[in-house]
């Protein structure tokens, strides 16, 4: 652990991390009320052919039979129960990001689970306690999986919150594909592991290249953002448009802010706030991903030449209580998480937390329902979007730098030789992995665990 000179000075830590912890109180559920409705799905895994970029048909592996897979949509307070048969050539999993879940059912194989062979089923059952954007993956060999198509997407609905004209999911991904438009057969290779994981050269939202979305003027739309490609980071840019972002990874702002140079990393979700102006009749809206220096073209929204109606009026939700911790920055760290590489293992190159390799490091534990600070100090040159499971969390600070931010996350990016702390109680026990969620740089290695205790 190391604790700088600003974080030594003379302060009662016991009486701010009091404060803290009581501000943190209602930010979010430590347990929910069940409606009694229980949602059954099956979801079969298996390969299967899609037409992502016509004329040709793609070899994927799918969640029954889409690209992306079902966007299960259920009620906060209802129980969902999915059963996955998987019908692939390997083992899989579902951890479901950015859920609360019991540990059990966390998804990840050697932590809360066995992995689910070839030709057998696994039945995973929750109640989740937030509403949110959420999405749900394997955990097992996911820099092939995922890449090759098995990812979906779970909404949870608050029926308290306001109803917009069109409620849409957007899915942003990226493919390498060959000439022969089949995805390139390599995984985790020297090249992934040396930079920052797979980039595709095609992008897609929904699965599709440069799909438009029909709107009517007067319309207000809440669109749904997920980043599920393996390295990928996406900076959104609507054309003429002046979206809000109101959730963060799911959990509502503590204020809608404006989409302005925001990095939308492996992982990361946004829910948008977009009107459409009644002027805007007849006309369509680029939608770019300016995260690299070529805008490139995601998507179209094509506003029809119907007559304009009325906006919905009401306040942009937002979370009901956010904790300021304007004091967090006075806690010493409690543990400081360092990422790096080196030569050799598997795959030629190794990624690391705490110098040590996947399963090689001792989990660290945090105290349930106790603040903590915690330090993740990049000293590689390359990304690492970092993500917690079972808790969420809030940047407290960079590079020493004291940091005010208004939103929770699950997933951070952390750039080259920046270091990022986070703020947390810690509330769901159990064992959970702490990962990098460039797919390629976790399978070498950048993973471990946090314990959460009683």
């Amino acid at each position: 652990m190391h604790l700088y000179a600003s974080e030594l000075s003379v302060v009662d830590t016991h009486e701010i991390t009091e404060i803290l912890e009581n501000e943190f109180k209602g930010a979010y559920p430590e347990t929910i009320l069940p409606t009694g409705e229980i949602r059954e799905i099956e979801l079969v895994a298996k390969p299967d052919m899609v037409a992502i970029v016509p004329p040709y048909n793609t070899s994927v592996w799918a969640y029954n039979g889409t690209i992306p897979g079902p966007v299960i949509r259920i009620k906060l307070g209802d129980t969902l129960k999915l059963t996955l048969k998987n019908e692939l050539s390997q083992p899989t999993t579902i951890h479901w990001h950015g859920v609360r879940v019991p540990n059990a059912m966390d998804g990840v194989p050697g932590v809360t689970q066995p992995p689910i062979q070839p030709g057998d089923s696994f039945t995973y059952q929750f109640t989740p306690k937030d509403a949110g954007t959420f999405w749900f993956h394997p955990h097992i060999n996911a820099a092939e999986q995922i890449e090759r198509g098995l990812h979906g997407v779970l909404v949870v609905e608050d029926p308290d919150e306001p109803s917009y004209s069109q409620d849409l999911v957007w899915v942003l991904d990226d493919w390498l594909f060959t000439n022969g438009g089949e995805i390139y057969s390599k995984f985790v290779t020297r090249h992934d592991l040396s930079h920052d994981g797979r980039w595709g050269n095609l992008l897609t939202v929904n699965g599709k290249y440069q799909p438009t979305f029909k709107v009517k003027a007067g319309e207000r739309i809440r669109i749904r953002m997920i980043n599920v490609a393996n390295g990928r980071v996406f900076m959104p840019f609507f054309e003429q448009l002046y979206p809000l972002v109101i959730a963060v990874d799911g959990m509502l702002a503590k204020a809608p802010f404006a989409l302005k140079n925001f990095s939308i990393a492996p992982g990361n979700r946004v829910d948008l706030d977009i009107i459409i102006p009644k002027v805007a009749a007849g006309k369509t809206f680029a939608v770019h991903d300016a995260f690299t220096r070529n805008n490139i073209d995601l998507a179209f929204i094509q506003v029809t030449s119907a007559e304009p109606i009325t906006t919905p009026s009401f306040n942009s939700p937002q979370a009901k209580h956010f904790p300021l911790w304007s004091n967090a920055i006075k806690i010493p760290v409690g543990h400081e998480f360092i990422l790096n590489a080196k030569r050799g293992g598997v795959h030629g190159i190794s990624w690391m937390i705490d110098n040590k390799v996947w399963p090689e490091g001792k989990a660290y534990e945090l105290q349930s329902g106790e603040f903590t600070r915690l330090r993740i100090s990049n000293k590689s040159s390359r990304l690492h979007p970092m993500h917690l499971h079972g808790q969420f969390f809030k940047v407290i600070a960079r590079n020493g730098m004291k940091v005010e931010a208004d939103f929770w996350q699950d997933t951070v990016l952390i750039g080259p030789k920046e270091s990022i702390d986070i703020g947390l109680v810690p509330m769901d026990k159990g064992v959970w992995a702490h990962h990098c969620h460039i797919l390629e740089h976790a399978e070498s290695g950048m993973m471990s665990t946090i314990i959460v205790k009683e």
